[in-house]
């Protein structure tokens, strides 16, 4: 059984949270998230500013701030993000809004790291796979 710590609605936290368990936000978190290997997910009531470093990421409130997951970042249809993500697997829902560029060249197997040049993934410079999204994003639906 895996812990689940849960930051409520009434709350606001100032600072870096770390841990060793899955995270949930209903609150207000302003500061660094640190879940490596565990889930951080953002309710629909949830708001953070700042970087969420995790596992994988559910964007269901709002997040300002860059987010990097090993495995996932999802943007669900109540999710706003403002910020950039570096994940292997990224999803926006239709009706999600989000403005920010995507990163999916994290893994190694990952076929766009595979193709991208090594030097601009060193540097830092734009890669020619750098993705900008607009503010609302409309996906067709499966």
């Amino acid at each position: 059984m895996t812990n689940v710590a849960n930051i409520g609605k009434s709350l606001h936290i100032k600072g870096e949270l770390s841990g060793d368990e899955d995270l949930t936000v209903e609150g207000t978190v302003e500061g660094k998230i640190t879940l490596n290997g565990h889930r951080v997910t953002i309710s629909q009531n949830g708001r953070v500013t700042g970087e969420i470093h995790a596992k994988s990421v559910v964007v269901g409130g709002q997040v300002r701030g860059n987010i990097t997951a090993d495995e996932k970042v999802e943007v669900a249809a109540t999710g706003h993000l403002l910020g950039d993500v570096r994940a292997p697997r990224v999803v926006v829902a239709d009706g999600a809004q989000f403005k920010g560029s995507i990163d999916m060249g994290i893994d190694s197997g990952s076929g766009a790291r595979a193709a991208a040049p090594a030097a601009s993934t060193l540097t830092g410079s734009p890669s020619p796979y750098h993705t900008e999204a607009l503010a609302s994003v409309t996906a067709a639906k499966s």
